[in-house]
């Protein structure tokens, strides 16, 4: 199988495993577990933002593009990485947040006219709002102006209008190319072009389709957002990196998302990430997003979790997040694994006082390794609390055949034998159900056993969960030529 098809595991590098013993996880942290990844038979690791960065938003507000910050390691951290992550034939993909940068990055002081501003009026230029809530634009002290930030005042947008901007950022991409990096995913892409006289958004008059902050939600941004001239953007950032893996964080509907897989390789799925566990909301988001079509090869980007939204178990319950991890891995295309769910982390108590302004701390307590106080993720005092290490944790789920670990690993294999083809088919209303070439996928959404026609048991969520044809209360499993 094409690694690009395969699975692909986000790790949150403050989170994953600390090798200094400072309480955050590192570069050397995550080499040091890298055969862990190669266990579960992932085909790529995505680093979530290691750059230097004030941490106003955990990295994502990056203070200078070609570098490792120091509380991650260095550059040499990286190259050690890459060098251990290629003997292990497993692929590297780094996290781009090219939308905006952080406002202590030289560029800010150096390029002003690298980013949008709205003149020196009492008052906004525009009625833009932030996706984390409140007006999009902020008075810059020193002189006045209003600057746009489509997230946090600490994250000012830069103009990919502006040439020099776009030749940037391929200068960007190429330096981490030419340093082993595999891909990229793209953060906030759908925000990454804006409308160039700044017009005000119309009120809303239908929902988004995907949740919002409330404050941005009165709005239709359809001049702060997805505009048409984004394929543009897009394109020079292929030009720049060739066939690299390009993954967009393309926050729209699916119905929407085509023009960004005229250059992008997959866009997330985040109608599926953000559905109810019940059939037709399952059955919709799939269908649409296995029927998008683009540049070749181009396709979804499955996910049920990540540092944003939360995590599977949480969202799904106890009672369905095997069924889930069945559903996930069994999809066409590729799959994202959020560290963590493999073993059934769920979202922890966070902190307090909280370290992120959004309550994203939640989705983000460290990996649990072992049973120990702090599940083997460090040897000081973690950055945020261990959540259950003595009841989830990789080490004892290994030694247990019947795991939720196991399973994964039992999934991610079968994966790899699953025909490319693929189409929902009606066997039952309680049931969803797909077929993958001669194999069928069946979901059982109910707390009640349902039958299922005869054929090989290829993979059962649980031991015994599909037994004499009867496929039992939130189960799932897999079957040969029914």
């Amino acid at each position: 199988m094409d690694w690009r098809a395969g699975v692909v595991y986000q790790v949150y590098p403050r989170s994953f495993m600390d090798s200094d013993g400072d309480g955050v996880g590192d570069l050397d942290g995550i080499a040091a577990r890298l055969d862990h990844l190669v266990e579960l038979g992932v085909s790529a690791l995505w680093l979530s933002p290691i750059y230097p960065s004030p941490m106003a938003d955990f990295g994502y507000d990056v203070s200078d593009y070609e570098d490792v910050d120091p509380v991650f390691g260095s550059l040499e951290s990286w190259d050690r990485l890459v060098a251990e992550a290629r003997d292990r034939d497993l692929r590297v993909l780094l996290d781009l947040v090219p939308c905006h940068s952080s406002i202590e990055h030289p560029w800010f002081r150096e390029h002003p006219d690298w980013y949008i501003w709205g003149g020196d009026g009492d008052g906004p230029p525009n009625n833009w709002l932030s996706a984390f809530g409140g007006p999009a634009w902020s008075r810059h002290p020193q002189t006045g102006r209003w600057y746009l930030h489509s997230f946090y005042p600490e994250q000012p947008d830069l103009d990919w209008h502006n040439p020099e901007v776009v030749e940037a950022f391929q200068e960007v991409l190429r330096f981490w190319v030419d340093r082993g990096a595999d891909g990229f995913r793209l953060d906030a892409i759908d925000r990454l072009v804006k409308d160039r006289e700044l017009r005000d958004n119309p009120p809303a008059t239908a929902p988004f389709g995907l949740p919002l902050h409330p404050d941005e939600a009165v709005l239709e941004p359809r001049y702060s957002r997805d505009r048409p001239e984004v394929v543009d953007a897009l394109a020079a950032l292929r030009a720049a990196v060739g066939d690299a893996l390009l993954v967009g964080e393309v926050y729209v509907p699916t119905a929407r998302m085509a023009p960004y897989l005229t250059q992008l390789d997959r866009a997330f799925v985040f109608e599926l990430l953000h559905a109810p566990w019940e059939k037709r909301a399952l059955r919709d988001a799939i269908e649409a997003a296995a029927a998008l079509r683009g540049r070749p090869g181009a396709g979804p980007a499955w996910v049920f979790s990540n540092h944003d939204f939360g995590r599977l178990s949480s969202r799904f319950g106890r009672e369905n997040e095997r069924a889930a991890a069945v559903l996930l891995l069994t999809l066409p295309g590729t799959a994202f694994l959020y560290q963590g769910d493999e073993i059934g982390l769920a979202n922890g108590p966070g902190a307090q006082p909280p370290h992120d302004r959004l309550g994203r701390d939640v989705c983000r307590h460290p990996m649990q390794w072992d049973a120990s106080e702090h599940g083997g993720f460090t040897t000081g005092t973690p950055w945020l609390a261990a959540v259950d290490p003595a009841e989830r944790n990789v080490a004892a789920q290994r030694e247990d055949p019947a795991s939720l670990m196991n399973l994964y690993k039992r999934l991610i294999a079968l994966r790899r034998d699953l025909d490319p083809s693929f189409r929902v088919v009606e066997l039952s209303p309680e049931v969803l159900t797909f077929e993958r070439g001669s194999d069928l996928v069946a979901l059982n959404l109910s707390s009640e056993p349902v039958q299922l026609p005869s054929g090989e048991v290829l993979l059962e969520s649980a031991p015994g969960a599909l037994t004499r044809g009867s496929l039992a209360g939130h189960a799932a499993a897999v079957v040969r030529s029914y």
